[in-house]
């Protein structure tokens, strides 16, 4: 038997927002990984099956190596340049849609351009931003003609922008959250949906390597498997489709570029936008990167950096700059790498797996990362 993780309260007024929307919208991170892509796209099958009109969107281009996830072929991928005829779908898609649903992501800015979209049409629906809600929590309804949000999430410090919030950073994966909720709204699960689930569930997880010592977590995959889940499969086509490229850009990290602070048990490996070319990068291709040093006897956290595009909803945090490097840390145990990434890069997420970013040139990011790791890996 699960447990009850959400809540009787949150349950009914997710499922109120639900059962009364026809046209949903899922939007999920820049830079999709499995739980962005397992629990959107889980979502979408689910919400199928109870008769929804559901267009999923993700804010620039997922990996290829998820590109077989059931559904995929019909994501609306955003052209960061904003003029392509996708971009105009996804505005029509948001404004048509009576449900917003915000998946494994904490807050507007992580969708760039089109979290940008989302508020704007929010806000024209309701220009005095009242709240969706009235009444007394049992007799909430929906203001005619608002753009409701419901956000599912599992990083700390949820923004204000949903309606109804699932916040759980205590769980490992948004696409579990999604789990919670079908299971407590007595849903049913597709075959579909649960393969999407799964996915996120397992990527999340590093295939269930940290972040998993949680006995309902295996509770749940095992209903999973019991409804056709092929697990090996699954992790073939994740953990073993990976181009020449990539691999050889692994190889690169670890010869040429990591570097190891054995009196702090800490690996840093950082890239140039010109190292990244030579490799032929490609979205996805460093996904998983950051875990590998943590293989290395002794090494309890671990760092990686590398110079990205900066989006043009990103244009006034960047402040003029064109560079953007993205940070990636984890660590492993009782020692926390979300305090780092939070004061010194602006960032956060979960006590072993973080991140942030730095609006500059890398060897200022570097340098930043020289001058503080000390301190906070102890």
């Amino acid at each position: 038997m699960i447990s009850s993780l959400i809540g009787e309260q949150l349950v009914g007024d997710a499922q109120r927002l639900i059962e009364g929307a026809k046209k949903i919208v899922i939007l999920t991170h820049m830079a999709p990984d499995g739980d962005a892509m397992g629990s959107s796209l889980g979502l979408r099958w689910w919400l199928e099956e109870m008769g929804k009109a559901v267009t999923v969107v993700v804010p620039s281009a997922f990996p290829d190596f998820l590109g077989w996830m059931p559904g995929a072929e019909d994501i609306l991928v955003y052209d960061i340049s904003g003029e392509s005829a996708v971009c105009g779908q996804i505005r029509e898609a948001i404004e048509a849609a009576d449900l917003a649903i915000c998946a494994d992501f904490n807050e507007p800015k992580r969708i760039g351009a089109v979290g940008t979209m989302l508020l704007e049409v929010k806000n024209e629906r309701d220009p005095k931003n009242q709240q969706i809600f009235r009444g007394s929590p049992g007799e909430r309804k929906k203001e005619e003609g608002d753009l409701p949000i419901l956000m599912i999430d599992h990083h700390p410090n949820p923004s204000d922008v949903a309606d109804v919030v699932l916040s759980y950073p205590e769980s490992p994966s948004a696409s579990e959250i999604v789990y919670r909720l079908i299971y407590e709204m007595k849903g049913q699960l597709s075959l579909n949906a649960a393969t999407c689930l799964y996915t996120g569930m397992m990527t999340d997880t590093g295939n269930f390597a940290f972040n998993s010592n949680h006995p309902e977590m295996y509770e749940i995959v095992g209903e999973m498997v019991r409804l056709g889940v092929d697990k090996d499969a699954i992790y073939n086509r994740v953990f073993n489709a990976y181009s020449e490229s990539r691999m050889r850009l692994m190889g690169f990290c670890l010869y040429q570029k990591m570097r190891i602070f054995p009196k702090e048990h800490v690996a840093f490996i950082y890239l140039s936008k010109r190292e990244l070319a030579r490799f032929h990068f490609q979205s996805g291709d460093a996904e998983g990167l950051v875990n590998l040093p943590l293989q290395i006897r002794d090494i309890h956290y671990s760092c990686f950096m590398r110079e990205d595009k900066v989006y043009p909803s990103e244009e006034e945090k960047a402040g003029g700059s064109k560079i953007k490097v993205k940070i990636s840390m984890r660590s492993q145990g009782d020692r926390p790498v979300n305090t780092f990434c939070q004061e010194v890069f602006g960032g956060g997420g979960h006590k072993n797996a973080s991140g942030g970013e730095y609006y500059g040139p890398l060897p200022e990011a570097v340098k930043l990362f020289l001058e503080n790791y000390q301190r906070y890996c102890k």
